[in-house]
Formats: C-alpha cells, structure tokens, sequence
C-alpha cells in the first residue's frame, strides 16, 4: 500500500480495504485515512460481539457497513445495518455499535 504518514496529504491511487484494515480476535481496529480541520475518514473493524459503548459526538456522522453485521443504536433505537448500507448519526446524538457478526465500517465524520 502506498498512504504517506502525513494523513493531510491525499494521495489519489485504488486502496483494497481488506489490505488497510483486517479483523482481529476479541477487538475492535481503526485506521484513520483522511485527517482534515472538516472532518475525518477512518476505517473499523470489529470483532463479533465487539463494540463501542454509548456516546455522542459534536459532528454529524456516516456509518457504511461494507463487511459483515453491526447493531448500531442512535436515541435508544436499535438498526440492524449489513454490508452495503449505511446510516447517518446525527451530532450530539447518543449512538453504540455492536458487532452481531464481525463487521468492518467506514466512518466519515463531518465537522460543524
């Protein structure tokens, strides 16, 4: 894989995500690829029954689900998301994520 360290410097060249980000037993993996004052691109891959616990965040966010089953609950209602969808957390919403199956996601944060 080409990415250079600097994460505010974009390259334009295809990337095979499963080379970019992999599971692991028993976790949850990131990696960061876009860094910019607006906003960020990172990449997840959880293990099943792995999560992230209730939080909120002060920007708007995108979920893409492109491996897997994730349970994704936003204001205390549970989505049940599958490779190929995604779904929008809105800023200083509670949100959690589960892993029903393994699942890998793409999350894009927008800053306000």
């Amino acid at each position: 894989m080409n990415t250079k360290e600097n994460k505010n410097s974009i390259e334009t060249f295809p990337m095979d995500v499963d080379k970019i980000i992999s599971y692991q037993a028993k976790s949850v993996v990131s990696k960061e690829i876009i860094t910019k004052k607006t906003g960020t691109v990172t990449l997840f891959s959880f293990d099943k029954g792995e999560g992230l616990s209730e939080h909120s965040a002060p920007f708007d966010a995108l979920v893409y689900i492109f491996d897997g089953e994730a349970e994704i609950i936003i204001s205390g209602v549970s989505y049940i998301l599958k490779k190929g969808q995604l779904i929008i957390m809105p800023a200083k919403k509670p949100h959690a994520l589960k892993a029903k199956k393994r699942f890998k996601m793409m999350l894009v944060m927008i800053k306000q």
